[in-house]
């Protein structure tokens, strides 16, 4: 069948609204007509070559649209009519890996302390969901004043600016020693070293953002053989059939409002996307096809 998507040829070319066939759907596949679509920073970390997909390439993952053809055996590729379709396509990454991972691979008790570096809409994910979990002490970390006022808005017990206080030593002021878990949002080398730093013995750093291909990181080793643990995390660690009905049902509560993290943009307007969400302006940018 034939279809029109945009298409990024080659590291660091444009998106190119082009012409595409693709199969009918074999097993376990489903045709659906994409209504609304998040824009994700692994889409532009794709396209500048930091990450490993082959193109040329359709990118774009956080979708959500209508079913129109089924393959066999496909029995739960629904949500719930009621949730406006431009909502449910960010869920499919990077809202939802936040949140997940402090939600399943962390999971803090009573009283524990999370520090969040990075508050754009993965960190902004992971604040809503530890103020959903048993956390006392909830710290983001971030350069900019507006982000952090929306960590505060959202569950964030305290915040520091990290490019007008010493962070680490911040973090050990307000945990009294060193943080239980840190969720590394950034993919900022500098910033991932300074999270396992931030963790004291038997604490969790959790690494969510993606640094360029081939990127590498070091450790104090005998504070790390003591205990701490350094752990990869991907789309929340669920599936999506578990996560995204889970988070829609805390958002309808009033307990998850990820929506006010969203804004709206024409598809024929990507670039003017793809530049507010590069320059801070949006937390989450959300292409609509009319």
């Amino acid at each position: 069948m034939d279809i029109h998507a945009y298409v990024v040829n080659h590291v660091d070319a444009p998106f190119r609204w082009e012409e595409l066939t693709v199969d009918e759907p074999g097993p376990g596949e489903a045709v659906v007509k994409i209504v609304a679509t998040g824009l994700c920073h692994t889409d532009l970390n794709t396209q500048a070559g930091n990450m490993p997909l082959p193109l040329p390439g359709v990118l774009g993952h956080e979708g959500a649209g209508i079913v129109t053809k089924i393959g066999a055996g496909v029995e739960n590729v629904v949500v719930d009519e009621s949730v406006p379709l431009e909502l449910a396509g960010p869920l499919a990454c990077g809202i939802t890996t936040g949140a997940g991972a402090v939600l399943n691979t962390a999971n803090p008790g009573p009283g524990e302390s999370v520090v969040v570096y990075g508050v754009g809409a993965v960190g902004l994910g992971a604040i809503m969901a530890a103020r959903n979990s048993a956390a006392a002490t909830i710290i983001a970390v971030d350069l900019h004043d507006s982000r952090l006022e929306l960590a505060q808005r959202y569950g964030a017990t305290h915040v520091i600016n990290s490019g007008k206080e010493d962070s680490l030593e911040r973090i050990r002021e307000i945990t009294g020693g060193a943080a239980d878990y840190a969720i590394e949002c950034t993919g900022v080398i500098a910033v991932l070293e300074e999270a396992i730093e931030a963790i004291g013995m038997l604490g969790t750093c959790l690494l969510i953002g993606g640094a360029p291909t081939d990127a590498r990181f070091s450790a104090d080793h005998m504070r790390t053989l003591f205990g701490k643990r350094i752990v990869g995390t991907l789309g929340g660690s669920r599936t999506s059939q578990e996560m995204i009905p889970a988070l829609l049902a805390l958002w309808k509560v009033g307990r998850f409002p990820f929506d006010e993290l969203v804004r709206t943009y024409p598809m024929a307007e990507i670039e003017q996307t793809i530049r507010d969400t590069r320059s801070g302006e949006v937390i989450k940018a959300v292409l609509i096809l009319e």
